[in-house]
């Protein structure tokens, strides 16, 4: 045991800090936080200013122990827990958990794991910042308040196992008012025009695209434009040239980060983070949990250096982000790489594309502003009252954008794409070539995906960079909210087309309003968030829940004390709480939908005990029928015919071979069965719609695919070779084991099979 123990959260991020450092140093991890809240009861006194009860976990009592025979071994302890609220946090507790002699204690921070960093720690040790683990403390203390005092009003009001929280609540809120929105939003009809333009005087090929700025919003009016088209003859009217500089993105903070990783690879918030984690710890980029756009001046400098020597001194603009997110904390750095020289890294293809991606953005931050040309043109003709718009943009230098164009929220990628005109005039003719009048429809809000809901937080003052992940995650298992796809409606468009001075008129099918990978508000999660906007209006108020955070800030800059800061809160809160359980009345959560007109009983969506359901007949009824809600179905808005719909479920299609062949809905979707066999519908099939040849198509497909499943069957020794859902495998009793690559399976020996069966290392038990 080396004379200095330093104590760090994770065992990578020790194996990293261990190469550094020489052998008079050990190295050892915590494991993240070594205790919490008492979870028996409350965990707090209330009545002793809201003294927490610590203790450590069964889990982590090994650790604990491991760690103060090492303490008693070292001279010196090192705390070098992360630079934030929590790290601080983790550092306080780990000297009070292991009782540490503060004359023998130091705490070190940095931002980046390399050895410049970690040398520079050790020289310049700070003590633990008491206000940081306050705020801390705080913001623990009132999320198991509010946690521990909401969750059993819901359970008595509403149904069991359910949850609330300070920051969930309000998130839940933000995906429920959308979908308010969405379900409230009429869909208007209008017209959009845009033609195609060949400039008199140009080879033939050449197109210019043109619209009319305006929605016209009849069938009649855009005919009578169209008509008014026929005979005009269109001339360049005006001709509008504007230069513009653009300016790179900021360099990434955790919310943009997570923003990015969505928008261009699909990354969820969860596993973005889960990624730039394991990039920190390996030493490759900065701290990930930070809401500073600032770089140090050894990366501007090292930057600066990277871009003339790979485009040149003229895409170089060295240049400091000053920072707007709201509530910003703590003077971190950016996300940026540890070394910015350092293009590529090995590692998983999604670790070599986060930090590709981060590489970028840091270096395309210090680069010249792009200059551009904007060209717009209008056209004009005597009869016709509309113009048509052309525009196009022409890339004077590229600037930062020869590196990195930053995505916007459901915009295509392309948009940023050069569009260069021929050389052109005023008063030069333009022969039409067509014009297109097509009927749209206009879109409903669109509902968050994961990246933009961190966004909206992040605008209106909700959470902070190391909440935004575990709060989606929390209300997601919590069965609040669902990620998912919604189909959009299928609507009858017109479409008018001027050509070779003709008019003709088509019609066609078109979806509007699909939309993949949103946040939709499960019935429950609609329930829970009018409830608490009922009783907790404070809870579940943004501007409240961000004064909150503005608070727990100012405890962290030791401009206020956490206990009158809890108290202030708590005090009304607690009273809130014993009023609403004595008072509020329990939550039905259902909805009258009508009559159903076989049976003349009334039909009611609502809440039970499993889920959401639809009812025939009162609850006294004898004969009452019930049918769960399929995923997406909402009470607030399904329909009558819906609703019966679901009962027909499960249908019976016929027999094959001797046996019924139905289908229905069950846990994971649609199925039909077959006998005692169920296959799965997929996406490609209605249960209501599917027709026995269908069913019995895919029966056949699932039976090819079971005879093709086994490869190999050495009965005697219990083995199999199989054909899984990822390639071949081989299976003895309960345990499955990878063939090695290269190796025909169904060449395999039983003396092969146990060999690789021998070789394969047995897996530890958790």
């Amino acid at each position: 045991m080396g004379e200095n123990l330093v104590i760090v959260e994770s065992p990578a991020k020790a194996k990293t800090i261990e190469k550094f450092l020489g052998e008079h140093y050990t190295v050892k991890s915590s494991f993240g936080h070594i205790r919490d809240l008492c979870k028996k009861n409350l965990g707090i006194d209330t009545a002793k200013d809201f003294e927490p009860e610590y203790i450590i976990s069964d889990e982590k009592k090994k650790v604990v122990s491991e760690l103060k025979a090492a303490v008693k071994k070292a001279q010196t302890v090192w705390l070098a827990s992360d630079e934030d609220r929590e790290g601080e946090a983790i550092a306080w507790h780990l000297q009070e958990t292991l009782n540490l002699d503060p004359a023998k204690t130091k705490r070190i921070v940095f931002h980046e794991i390399t050895k410049n960093a970690i040398l520079h720690a050790i020289e310049n040790p700070r003590d633990i910042d008491m206000n940081l683990v306050m705020a801390q403390q705080a913001r623990r203390v009132l999320d198991r308040l509010v946690g521990f005092e909401l969750s059993p009003i819901l359970w008595k009001k509403i149904k069991p196992a359910l949850s609330a929280g300070r920051v969930q609540s309000v998130a839940l809120r933000l995906i429920v008012d959308r979908e308010r929105e969405i379900m409230n939003f009429k869909s208007q009809s209008y017209f959009k025009v845009e033609g195609q333009f060949h400039p008199e005087g140009t080879p033939a090929r050449t197109k210019i695209k043109g619209a009319v700025s305006r929605r016209l919003s009849t069938l009649d009016e855009a005919q009578a434009l169209l008509e008014a088209c026929q005979q005009a003859t269109f001339r360049i009217s005006r001709i509008e040239k504007k230069e513009s500089n653009r300016t790179p993105a900021p360099p990434f903070t955790t919310s943009s980060l997570q923003q990015e990783a969505a928008r261009k690879f699909g990354f969820s918030v969860g596993q973005t983070m889960s990624i730039a984690q394991k990039l920190y710890e390996a030493g490759l980029i900065t701290y990930m949990r930070t809401d500073s756009t600032n770089l140090s001046q050894l990366a501007i400098n090292t930057a600066k250096a990277c871009i003339e020597e790979q485009f040149g001194p003229e895409y170089s603009k060295p240049r400091q982000y000053k920072t707007h997110s709201k509530g910003a904390q703590e003077a971190h750095e950016a996300i940026r790489p540890t070394y910015i020289d350092r293009e590529t890294i090995e590692g998983t293809a999604t670790e070599r594309k986060l930090y590709s991606l981060i590489w970028k953005r840091t270096v395309a931050s210090q680069m010249a502003d792009a200059r551009l040309e904007k060209t717009t043109l209008t056209l004009s003709a005597a009869g016709v009252k509309d113009d048509f718009v052309s525009q196009a943009q022409q890339v004077l230098f590229d600037g930062f954008l020869k590196l990195y164009i930053e995505s916007k929220d459901d915009e295509p990628e392309n948009e940023d794409e050069e569009t260069l005109l021929p050389p052109l005039s005023l008063e030069q003719g333009m022969k039409t070539l067509e014009i297109q009048a097509t009927e749209r429809y206009t879109l409903h809000p669109l509902r968050y995906t994961e990246a933009s809901l961190v966004k909206k937080m992040e605008e209106l003052g909700i959470g902070r960079p190391s909440t935004y992940a575990p709060t989606i995650s929390t209300i997601s298992n919590r069965g609040y909210i669902l990620k998912d796809d919604r189909k959009g409606e299928e609507k009858t468009i017109t479409q008018l087309i001027l050509k070779n001075g003709a008019i003709t008129s088509t019609t066609k099918r078109e979806v509007f309003g699909s939309e993949k990978g949103k946040l939709c508000p499960e019935n429950i999660g609609i329930v829970v968030t009018d409830f608490l906007a009922s009783h907790f209006p404070d809870i579940l108020d943004y501007g409240f829940t961000a004064h909150v955070e503005e608070s727990f800030d100012a405890i962290a800059a030791g401009e206020k004390e956490w206990v009158p800061t809890i108290r202030l809160f708590y005090g009304p809160f607690h009273k809130l709480v014993e009023d609403t359980t004595q008072e509020a009345a329990p939550t039905k959560a259902e909805r009258e939908l009508g009559v159903d007109p076989k049976t003349g009983k009334i039909v009611v969506a609502r809440i039970g005990r499993f889920g959401p359901l639809v009812q025939i007949g009162t609850n006294d009824d004898p004969e009452k029928k019930f049918a769960s809600l399929t995923k997406g179905q909402l009470i607030e808005n399904i329909t009558l015919e819906e609703a019966l719909q679901l009962f027909a479920l499960p249908r019976q299609l016929g027999e094959w071979n001797g046996k019924p062949i139905s289908c229905a809905i069950g846990r994971f979707g649609p199925y039909v069965k077959y006998g005692s066999s169920f296959v799965s519908l997929g996406k490609q099939y209605d249960p209501y719609t599917v027709t026995l040849e269908e069913a019995i198509g895919l029966i056949q497909a699932n039976e090819e695919k079971n005879a093709k499943k086994e490869i190999l069957d050495f009965p005697e020794a219990g083995i199999q070779v199989l054909n899984g859902r990822f390639g071949p495998y081989i299976k003895q009793g309960k345990n499955n084991y990878k063939i090695p690559k290269g190796t025909n399976p169904e060449t395999l020996t039983l003396e092969a099979c146990q060999q690789i069966i021998e070789q394969t290392p047995t897996k530890a038990k958790k």
